[in-house]
């Protein structure tokens, strides 16, 4: 788990937004970069500016459907036409 604290509301809302539409996000903290699963965002009420503290759980990228066999060099459907 990546876990990293904020200022920016706009983020926030990002990351909640992705969380409750269980949705894949990336986040970017200095160097690292961070894709996955949101598991908490959780506000700190005693500081001033409000920081938020967000947990991301990592996740495997998806290997693109194109990757996994090479185009076809035939014109599809051109069976049809004979």
């Amino acid at each position: 788990m990546f876990t990293f604290e904020t200022t920016d509301e706009k983020e926030v809302r990002r990351f909640r937004i992705a969380q409750f539409n269980g949705r894949v996000t990336t986040a970017r903290s200095g160097e690292a970069v961070i894709t996955g699963h949101v598991r908490s965002v959780q506000e700190h009420k005693l500081s001033t500016p409000t920081r938020w503290a967000i947990t991301i759980v990592p996740s495997e990228p998806k290997i693109k459907a194109g990757m996994l066999r090479p185009a076809s060099l035939a014109r599809p459907f051109a069976e049809d036409y004979l």
